[in-house]
């Protein structure tokens, strides 16, 4: 009688599909490469994305509106705020502040303090 001896994955496998400058490329492969052989390094944001570094308001405004699915003109419906407005908190020419970060968290299912 034969007998199976082939192993099947224990780990399933994903793709992942990401966005990137060109310039950050080799870093992801050099990050790949090591989740690969086991030596897994983490890299900072500030490492990977220095160009973001004091920008994190905007950063995570434009993060949670895309994690939610939303245009910045359906945002502006749901808060009332603007959407010009909201496109200059995203670019750093408007800052959020305290009251518009609650409108905005309730309508992006986050904490308001991660807006500020």
């Amino acid at each position: 009688m034969r007998v199976h001896t082939k192993e099947h994955p224990t780990e399933e496998l994903v793709t992942v599909t990401l966005r990137v400058p060109r310039s950050k490329v080799p870093l992801l492969r050099r990050y790949a490469e090591s989740i690969k052989a086991g030596d897994e390094k983490n890299f900072s944001i500030a490492e990977t994305f220095p160009e973001y570094m004091g920008k994190e308001q905007e950063v995570a405004l434009r993060a949670y509106r895309n994690r939610e699915g939303l245009t910045q003109k359906r945002l502006a419906e749901m808060t009332g705020i603007p959407q010009h407005h909201i496109s200059e908190m995203e670019n750093g020419k408007r800052g959020i502040g305290k009251e518009r970060a609650k409108r905005l968290a309730e309508a992006l299912n986050c904490d308001y303090r991660r807006l500020l």
